[in-house]
């Protein structure tokens, strides 16, 4: 049983009714004082001034000056006369206790000793009376890069012969980087192709506007107009064109309508989020999109609720099969790369049963008649081909750095893969229509 804390004999709730400021305004000006400097309030929103005991009661004899504060200072360093040395310096002498470091402990010893491995004779010899260059290719060999700088490497690896001058302890001189001739630009011309997307051109099946610049919205509005009654085009590629808020939405107003396209790249544009959850949105109208890339756009950081929009989209789509997107939380990559996956499993076992299907349709040549030779009977090339055999889809799923996680479905005459790219945007190729 604990006893009740008390002050001066009184127990603490006897105080409870005392006003403390009727208290302190009877108090003079020494009690105040003295009362101060036994306190010391522990409060961080009192300042200074009043949390600490103040003892100098001194007036000041004057304004500051701090050139003459400055110069006194100097002065008194320059008069005042150094302190005599007990022991006079000597050069080459050496005054005092020399310190001389502990013996190290004998599990440190015992791990600096060298250890001496039996190579035989046989290696011995021809390690002795092997050439400076011999034991520089060794080492390359087994993969001993601290060995030797970066010339010697990589002249035992093209097997040149090492350079003139350079040994165990040469210095890699820098060399001039290579210049790579720059891609040329983009010579589609914008008017033909929205006329031959407009008439439905049969031989325009991939349409690359990359790093084309200055091109009006007048026509963008005529492309994705053509695209709602295209049924050819398969590949569309608007790389670094300049696409806003507003033709991103004429877009995914002709991707609703169209049902021939395959892949659409958006990348290194000006679309806010909004507008790449509405394009994805789009994705689910039609059913032939397998590959949507939208990254690097104005805003580099999505945020979580239009991640989680645009994860909740993903996952009701079964036809898309790669997504390019900078997703930045875990989960969100998780779910949309889990998604894609089922959709390329589902997507290899239609491609099996099409095959088997397509195996069961073909004929299949008849037996020979009873006293018939079996070469004199003709049959047509399709029966004698035997059905091709392929083995089934391999699904293979890897996780590059970054946190991007790609997943890819390898069969013997497909190769679609899906993925989600982290924190590298590709650079957008005028020639390439899909610079990923």
């Amino acid at each position: 049983m604990t006893t009740p804390a008390k002050l001066y004999g009184r127990e603490l709730s006897a105080y409870d009714e005392v006003d403390v400021d009727e208290l302190l305004s009877k108090l003079s000006q020494e009690e105040l004082t003295m009362l101060a400097k036994e306190v010391d309030p522990d409060d961080n929103f009192l300042p200074p001034s009043q949390r600490n005991n103040y003892a100098c009661e001194k007036d000041p004899t004057g304004p500051l000056n701090r050139k003459k504060l400055i110069e006194h200072i100097n002065k008194q360093a320059l008069e005042t006369p150094d302190r005599p040395e007990v022991k006079p310096y000597v050069p080459g002498v050496i005054r005092g206790k020399k310190w001389i470091p502990p013996p190290p402990p004998e599990k440190v010893r015992d791990a600096e000793e060298q250890i001496t491995i039996d190579l035989g004779d046989e290696y011995e010899q021809a390690l002795t009376s092997a050439t400076q260059e011999e034991i520089i290719d060794l080492a390359a060999i087994l993969g001993f890069h601290s060995m030797m700088n970066q010339d010697q490497y990589h002249a035992s690896l093209l097997n040149k012969g090492q350079p003139v001058g350079l040994g165990w302890d040469g210095i890699t001189k820098a060399t001039k980087p290579k210049v790579y001739p720059m891609d040329p630009p983009n010579d589609t011309d914008p008017e033909e192709t929205i006329k031959r997307v407009q008439e439905n051109d049969p031989k325009l099946t991939d349409l690359n506007w990359n790093n084309i610049k200055n091109i009006s919205d007048e026509k963008f509005e005529k492309l994705f107009e053509g695209l709602k009654s295209n049924t050819h085009l398969e590949v569309l590629c608007l790389v670094n064109v300049g696409l806003t808020d507003r033709t991103a939405q004429l877009l995914a107003d002709a991707l609703r309508a169209n049902s021939t396209l395959r892949v659409v790249n958006v990348e290194t544009n000006f679309i806010s989020p909004p507008g790449v959850v509405q394009l994805v949105a789009a994705l689910l109208t039609t059913t032939s999109v397998e590959e949507f890339r939208a990254s690097n756009q104005r805003s580099q950081v999505l945020g979580n609720k239009i991640e989680m929009e645009i994860t909740s989209l993903v996952e009701q789509n079964p036809t898309l099969l790669r997504l390019g997107l900078h997703l930045e939380y875990s989960d969100a990559r998780h779910r949309v790369a889990s998604h894609l996956q089922r959709n390329i499993d589902r997507n290899c076992r239609m491609q099996k049963r099409a095959r088997a299907s397509l195996s069961l349709r073909l004929p299949r040549s008849r037996p020979s008649g009873a006293g018939v030779d079996a070469d004199l009977l003709v049959t047509p090339p399709s029966v004698e081909e035997k059905t091709p055999t392929r083995e089934p889809a391999k699904t293979v799923i890897t996780e590059t750095v970054h946190g991007s996680i790609v997943v890819e479905a390898k069969s013997p005459d497909t190769d679609i893969s899906s993925g989600l790219q982290e924190d590298n945007f590709p650079s957008a190729d005028s020639n390439n229509p899909d610079p990923a």
